[in-house]
């Protein structure tokens, strides 16, 4: 089963400026985590994956870094992130960096010498060019619209930036780069943080040449990903961070990887590729998205039938072979109830759901901070209450094509990465009591009514649904290591399926739609003696599978079949 402590472990996702804000300024920080490590340690979690928390200028939220070995002003300083660490440490929880390699802030100092001259020692530390036509040197569009391209007067040249134009990306081809990021990576593994996420880092290698992207519409920039993404050398580039540095430490690994499927995940993750220990794959959020427009702001309904091709694809080829990352919502994706759920009628019970899902499949769970108490997407009428970058963005790009404000708004509404980054409800006190000051972007106007205290007052919630779950995960190895195999393939509302570990065999039963479908198992499941081990809704009497029964609306059910 070649067995490791991070494929045991449940992560728990916190995005430090919305967590808890200790100090009163209406901004997350260190101590305020501090302050909640004894929640976390009773929930049952093991990694606590803590985004950027460096010195930041904060265009993107801390993933635009103008020193790596710094503590952004408004977190904290290093003495409260030493501490931090001592305290996670002491109660068996393990810190998880979020570190960005693909690019930095364009106020790093780094960034301001290279701009500086043509002739600066730092030039080539970022990818510069000459114009083109009178134009940008090629046709690739940002992750947040527009030119990847930014033109600098000082110079007369255009730089590369694949995010926003405070984000230049690095010049991964450069060696004095490449020493000293490995030198910053392992000044943080000495200090003692157990692991990376690793931010964009399928992006580090750019094609030879740059060229543009294929344009059959001639627009004025094109989605160039395979010119940009998941390119060979990356590998390259990996394992020599690996063989130099990571491989000298027991530490978590875990790269976001936009653009591939699960054949290519073993490239990162395979068992003898020695790179990474698991990889954010996309496609399961991309299942809403429709093809052509603004990428995921161009939507269509989920499909089930899509969804259990997409995970069964990831959970049968990564198996014996590398590991899963599993995951609903993050700080870049909507909140998952409202996406995949019901965040009204049947918020409890399909958050009870989809929590169930990602526990019981094979590969590390990643629970996103308020994901464990229902926390539900956000609907600002004014756009003057957003903050992120990329949703500022589209709508102003929107709004410049024409498109009506209220056909924005609803886009917005539902993919918005501000969904996930309004601040954690803990109680019913005014601002949820996140700060006693006013917060960076507004909290959810529904916290009286969904809150940390309020969950730990209910024996039923969902938070003490997903404590019994990482709980079950910690007992029963199966929920670990056990092979997966899909049930009822054609079914459009059912998700149903087995994990085999020797003799033992879990089944898994997922309504994932508020109407209440018939439940035909196959013959050949051994139904006779079972054990039902977790359930979002009361089970009556005996609860005979073997017969046809009735699902409730998005009714979860795990049994233990004893052989």
């Amino acid at each position: 089963m070649n067995k490791k402590w991070w494929k045991e472990s449940v992560v728990y996702q916190i995005y430090p400026i919305s967590f808890m804000d200790a100090n009163g300024d209406g901004i997350g920080d260190l101590r305020g985590i501090m302050s909640k490590l004894d929640y976390l340690k009773e929930l049952g979690v093991d990694v606590l994956w803590i985004c950027p928390i460096y010195k930041s200028p904060n265009h993107d939220n801390g993933y635009d870094i103008c020193d790596y070995q710094d503590i952004m002003k408004e977190f904290g300083t290093m003495d409260d992130f030493d501490r931090l660490l001592r305290e996670a440490h002491m109660r068996g929880l393990k810190i998880m960096m979020d570190l960005v390699l693909n690019h930095t802030s364009d106020e790093h100092p780094w960034f301001i010498e290279s701009r500086a001259s043509e002739d600066n020692p730092k030039r080539d530390f970022y990818i510069w060019r000459k114009g083109k036509n009178g134009g940008p040197p090629n046709n690739w569009e940002s992750y947040f619209s527009g030119s990847v391209w930014q033109y600098d007067e000082t110079t007369d040249e255009y730089y590369l930036h694949l995010y926003s134009k405070h984000q230049p990306d690095l010049n991964w081809e450069n060696e004095k780069v490449i020493d000293s990021m490995h030198e910053m990576v392992e000044w943080w593994l000495k200090k003692g943080v157990d692991g990376f996420r690793f931010d964009a880092i399928a992006h580090i290698v750019k094609a030879v040449g740059l060229p543009d992207g294929e344009n059959p519409n001639h627009l004025p920039t094109v989605r160039a990903y395979e010119l940009f993404s998941n390119l060979e050398n990356v590998h390259t580039l990996l394992n020599n961070l690996y063989e130099r540095v990571l491989f000298h430490y027991d530490i978590m690994t875990v790269g976001e990887t936009s653009g591939l499927g699960p054949e290519q995940a073993l490239s990162y993750v395979g068992d003898t590729r020695n790179e990474l220990n698991m990889v954010f794959q996309f496609e399961h959020m991309q299942l809403d998205a429709a093809s052509g427009g603004s990428g995921k702001w161009n939507m269509r309904p989920w499909n089930l039938l899509e969804l259990k091709k997409v995970m069964s694809n990831w959970q049968t080829v990564l198996h014996d072979q590398g590991w899963n990352a599993n995951y609903w919502c993050n700080h870049d994706q909507p909140r998952s109830v409202s996406r995949f759920g019901d965040d009204n009628k049947y918020r409890v019970e399909s958050a009870k759901m989809l929590g169930t899902f990602i526990h019981m499949l094979e590969g590390t769970p990643y629970i996103y901070q308020g994901e464990e108490i229902g926390m539900t997407n956000i609907a600002f009428q004014s756009i003057d209450d957003y903050r992120d970058v990329e949703t500022l963005n589209f709508y102003e790009e929107q709004m410049n094509q024409g498109v009506p404000e209220e056909q924005i708004m609803e886009v917005i509404w539902k993919k918005s990465r501000d969904n996930a980054r309004t601040p954690m409800q803990w109680n019913k006190s005014e601002e949820a009591g996140f700060t006693k000051g006013t917060p960076w972007i507004r909290v959810n106007s529904n916290y009286p009514l969904i809150n940390v205290e309020d969950a730990l007052k209910d024996p039923d919630s969902i938070y003490y649904y997903y404590k019994k779950l990482i709980a079950l995960r910690k007992e029963h190895e199966v929920i670990v290591y056990g092979k997966y195999e899909l049930l009822l393939p054609l079914d459009t509302q059912i998700y149903a399926f087995t994990r085999t570990l020797g003799d033992v065999c879990l089944l898994v039963i997922l309504n994932f739609f508020g109407e209440e479908p018939e439940l035909n198992l196959p013959s050949s499941l051994h139904l006779a003696s079972k054990e039902l081990l977790i359930s979002n809704y009361p089970v009556k009497g005996d609860d005979d599978l073997s017969k046809t029964a009735r699902l409730r609306p998005y009714e979860s059910r795990v049994y233990m079949l004893k052989a």
